[in-house]
């Protein structure tokens, strides 16, 4: 930088030679330009630092929450929903049988005259209880067992305090004939299946068969020790 003798203003070094004025304005320009190189750069540095946080945000809403690795203190983990059609037998719970175990595979083959298949577990409610379906040769495959077929055995077990009174509700819906020797009180409906209640047990028997009240009975006398 070099003094202007006349104006006292200070001159940078290669401006010299030119009037002062001139190199005023050229100092102007000069501060202009690095005036926009500094907003320029405090510009890009703006955006980057945008871009950054944003890219962080998008990131932090699209990332999946850690699953806990313990449940709650009292609580259990949540199981899986359980099948809307099971396939297979419901299971004995603490020794209670239920609608596909009061009889077995074999005592319901016996009652078909005919190999029956694994029982099936139902959806749909009879008297109280679920019905459980062992299917003869004969039933298509995949048939459901809420819809009766012949060449079936269906049994209904109903156990707990309202056992009797699901006993008693549909003998009042049919022509009940008392059938004698077997449970605490037994009936035949008039021509689909015997009822039978042992204590707080009712079972509910239908043999898809011609004259099918001797293989229901004989049914029922299998089922009364696991009641």
């Amino acid at each position: 930088m070099r003094a202007n003798r006349r104006t006292g203003s200070t001159i940078p070094v290669g401006m010299t030679g030119m009037s002062p004025d001139a190199a005023r304005r050229k100092m102007r320009t000069a501060d202009r330009r690095d005036a926009l190189q500094q907003v320029s750069v405090a510009s890009r540095r703006s955006l980057i630092a945008t871009a950054a946080a944003i890219s962080a945000l998008a990131a932090a809403c699209s990332s999946t929450p850690a699953a806990p690795s313990s449940p709650p203190s009292g609580q259990s983990a949540s199981a899986a929903p359980a099948s809307s059609a099971p396939a297979a037998p419901a299971t004995q719970a603490a020794g209670k049988p239920t609608s596909c175990t009061v009889i077995t595979q074999s005592e319901a083959s016996a009652a078909l005259g005919q190999p029956a298949k694994p029982p099936i577990m139902g959806k749909a409610f009879v008297e109280g209880g679920v019905a459980c379906v062992f299917n003869g040769p004969d039933v298509p495959p995949g048939a459901s067992p809420d819809i009766p077929f012949g060449d079936t055995v269906r049994v209904v077990l109903v156990t707990g305090p309202e056992a009797k009174k699901y006993f008693g509700d549909y003998r009042s819906k049919v022509s009940a004939q008392p059938v004698s020797g077997l449970g605490d009180a037994a009936y035949y409906d008039g021509y689909a299946s015997i009822s039978v209640l042992k204590g707080d047990a009712y079972v509910r028997i239908a043999v898809g068969i011609a004259n099918n009240l001797s293989a229901e009975k004989m049914l029922a006398a299998d089922a009364l020790p696991r009641m």
